[in-house]
């Protein structure tokens, strides 16, 4: 029994010593990190044989008060249940909750108090408006009430019965809710105020309780909505009829069914003709005709009927001061009509621009990922806001009021507009859970709409994309960053980490690691795979991997688990050449190098014991060593050299013969995150050459490591990162020999900054 016992001992020692071994490689796969592929999503990363996905058709009538600035609707629901799970109850988001005045959002906002402090510090606290969805009521379809339950941003409706696999359940509701003014109040949809003539613009979204998503990865999503984290959302088909007022023109998600009704015969026939016209624009309402519009306010209505189909959401805008210009864009058999619609206040920039960024950006995006496949692209001009939607996006980008407008402006309505079409792509059909994982679509398009704004203009003076720009972002403290695989709501730095980092590291994949032809085909097919679908981190990180045959877990892991940077250094370079052993040669390259080595006590005994010495004044003190140094050569000394020579191999006697400068290189990684190491080597004549070492270089030492590299001239200078790829964060250790690259500072008392307007500057 004690043999036993001390067995078990043993074993339970033994296991416990492997249990407490962790493998921190960063080299190590991401099997831990990711959920284990299963009959719904598989290894690949492609979706498995019983992927699901819900569905949710939405019929509604939507009434825009324009006096009392108020959406009304009511309409039904049918929700099918696809998945293999019975549903007990269904969740609904009320996205406008977040603006009630007892949100949950409006209670964990936080402040403090300082000597100089603006009003907007403390606005939370006297925060009035009346905002939130007013649920009248909600009933089955036959009419009758059904017990719902609203938690902040999130309502449950309880159901009559389970609704299984296959089975759909038909639902009514009606609501109504305050239109915030967003100058004010903020906001990804709203209105804006025009004074002068007493009107409004209303960009209109997040306007219907919308429902959540359920699926294998998380069931129901309805993690609440505080603000930041935006949209998980369901497909389904849309049948929405807006009634605004009789002046009013109206963009929207979808395609208008009713141009007859809503539009003049002049109007329609300048549509018809905008269908056919793919280099410019046509003005379906022109400039003048919207100054004309805006001068009076008509006290009838007129109803807007708009369908579409597989769309995740739905959105629309509606003002009296619209002008509306509009373009085709072919793919294959089909055209799709991009559009734009924008106030005089948007002029010229946005008829000169607009409706041609749009169809530039469907060309672009389908080119990476897959053509563009609903009917219409929209933007809409309103004040400081880029939001997007199936079809219809938001987009700020206003010149001043004597039509000038700074480079800034221009290029960033340009980028806005990219951006914000450009995520039709990116969530709106690649449908990624925003709630959860915000780099998912904003990182994805913002490094889709930096290959866009380059195919623009190859000077594009793009804000985020090439790897220095994020340099700064990475060298920060760890106290200010957290990993990109943060939910939304946790992030710091938001624009840096959801939007600059995940596009950043794309582009490094794709120009550093991968190549672009990799890259690109991967990417393309993780687009065509998720279309119309809802993908996973998982579903991307092993559809990048299995369609390039690339081992990226170690760059995942560094660039999307961990807040490490690049910083990888050059901290020695030895230059050595071959050891001929030839003791004629050797004697006279030694000897030189002494004689170059002359210490200060030498040199001055030099002069001082001239014709002093011993040997000197005695000729007898010398002898055999005094003519013959360490440097002299013997015949014995040539004879081996030359039974030597005879020894080696003829590929050994071509390589003593080469003349090859060899130098040992050491490296170190200061930053932590592995990256592929790029040279360049600047030789005597002037010439240069680069070479590339792959990330798994650091394989068996993640730490440091020493390379040796040989030419046939010598090396005068060694560069580390040279066409900062990598987004290195430290270029003082990227030399040899070293060299510091200078920082800017500026003096403590600054001057008024001049007005980057040059345009208004120069009188134009």
């Amino acid at each position: 029994m004690k043999r036993l016992l001390l067995g078990a001992l043993a074993l339970f020692i033994t296991n416990a010593g492997f249990a407490q071994y962790t493998n921190e490689s960063k080299f190590k796969q991401l099997k831990e990190e990711l959920p284990t592929p299963n009959v719904y999503r598989t290894g690949s990363g492609a979706p498995g044989p019983w992927y699901y996905q819900q569905q949710a058709d939405y019929t509604m009538e939507i009434t825009l008060d324009d006096n009392k600035q108020r959406i009304s609707g009511e309409g039904t629901v049918v929700y099918t249940n696809n998945s293999p799970d019975p549903l007990n109850y269904i969740w609904v988001q009320l996205d406008q909750n977040v603006r009630a005045k007892n949100s949950e959002t409006q209670q964990i906002k936080k402040g403090s108090i300082s000597d100089k402090m603006s009003y907007k510090s403390l606005e939370y606290l006297f925060y009035d408006f009346d905002g939130g969805l007013k649920i009248e009521h909600i009933v089955d379809e036959n009419g009758k009430k059904l017990p719902f339950y609203i938690n902040n941003t999130m309502m449950r409706i309880n159901l009559p019965k389970a609704l299984n696999k296959g089975e759909s359940f038909t639902f009514g509701m009606k609501w109504w809710y305050n239109i915030q003014e967003r100058a004010k109040y903020g906001g990804r949809s709203g209105l804006e105020y025009f004074e002068e003539e007493d009107n409004y613009l209303y960009t209109i979204a997040q306007f219907f309780p919308r429902m959540a998503v359920y699926n294998d990865v998380e069931g129901w999503q309805n993690k609440q909505f505080l603000g930041r984290g935006e949209f998980a959302l369901v497909f389904g088909n849309y049948d929405v009829k807006i009634t605004v007022p009789s002046d009013h023109v109206v963009g929207s998600t979808g395609t208008l069914q009713n141009a007859e009704e809503v539009l003049t015969k002049e109007q329609q026939n300048r549509l018809k003709e905008a269908r056919k016209s793919l280099d410019k624009p046509v003005m379906i309402i022109t400039e003048s005709e919207a100054k004309k519009a805006e001068k009076g306010k008509a006290k009838d209505t007129k109803t807007w009927h708009f369908k579409a189909e597989n769309v995740r959401d739905f959105a629309f805008a509606s003002s009296r001061k619209f002008i509306w210009d509009a373009m085709g864009v072919k793919f294959g058999d089909r055209t799709v009509m991009a559009m734009s619609y924008y106030p005089k206040e948007g002029n010229p920039l946005w008829e000169q621009y607009s409706t041609r960024v749009v169809a530039h950006t469907l060309k672009s995006y389908s080119k990476y990922t897959f053509d563009y496949p609903y009917p219409t692209a929209i933007s809409v001009h309103s004040d400081r806001i880029g939001m997007e939607y199936p079809m219809i996006c938001f987009n700020g980008g206003r010149p001043e009021a004597d039509g000038t407008y700074s480079a800034t402006t221009k290029y960033g309505m340009i980028s806005v507009i990219i951006h914000e079409v450009g995520h039709n792509y990116f969530p709106m059909i690649v449908n990624s859970d925003e709630r959860q994982w915000t780099w998912m679509d904003e990182g994805l398009n913002t490094f889709v709409q930096y290959l866009a704004e380059m195919e623009w203009d190859k000077d594009y003076p793009s804000r985020r994309g090439p790897a220095y720009k994020i340099v700064d972002y990475m060298k920060s403290q760890p106290t200010e960053q957290v990993p990109i695989m943060t939910n939304s709501e946790s992030i710091l730095q938001f624009g840096n980490n959801a939007y600059g980092k995940p596009a950043t590291a794309l582009n490094i994949l794709r120009e550093t690691v991968m190549g672009r032809e990799e890259f690109d085909y991967a990417f393309k097919e993780y687009s065509r795979r998720w279309m119309f679908k809802h993908p996973t981190p998982a579903d991307f990180f092993r559809t990048m991997e299995d369609a390039s045959a690339t081992d990226l877990d170690w760059f995942f892991r560094g660039w999307f688990y961990t807040t490490q940077h690049v910083d990888i250094s050059i901290d020695n370079m030895e230059h050595f050449q071959f050891d001929s052993q030839n003791p004629e040669t050797n004697s006279k390259a030694d000897r030189e190098k002494a004689s170059k080595q002359r210490f200060i006590g030498d040199m001055r005994n030099d002069t001082a014991l001239a014709g002093k010495t011993v040997v000197e004044q005695d000729e007898s003190m010398r002898d055999f060593y005094n003519d013959n140094d360490e440097f002299t050569v013997f015949e014995s000394d040539k004879k081996k050299y030359n039974d030597y020579i005879e020894s080696l191999s003829d590929d050994e006697k071509k390589l003593l013969n080469s003349g090859l400068n060899f130098y040992e290189i050491s490296f170190s990684n200061v930053g932590g995150l592995v990256m592929p190491v790029i040279l360049e080597f600047t030789f005597s004549d002037g010439n240069t050459e680069v070479q590339h070492m792959p990330a798994q270089i650091w394989l068996k030492n993640e730490d440091s490591f020493t390379k040796v590299f040989a030419f046939e001239k010598k090396v005068t200078k060694v560069e580390l990162d040279p066409f900062l790829e990598t987004a290195d964060t430290d270029r003082n250790n990227n030399y040899y020999p070293p060299q510091q690259e200078p920082s800017r500072f500026e003096l403590y008392k600054r001057q008024q900054r001049e007005s980057k307007n040059n345009m208004q500057k120069a009188g134009k």
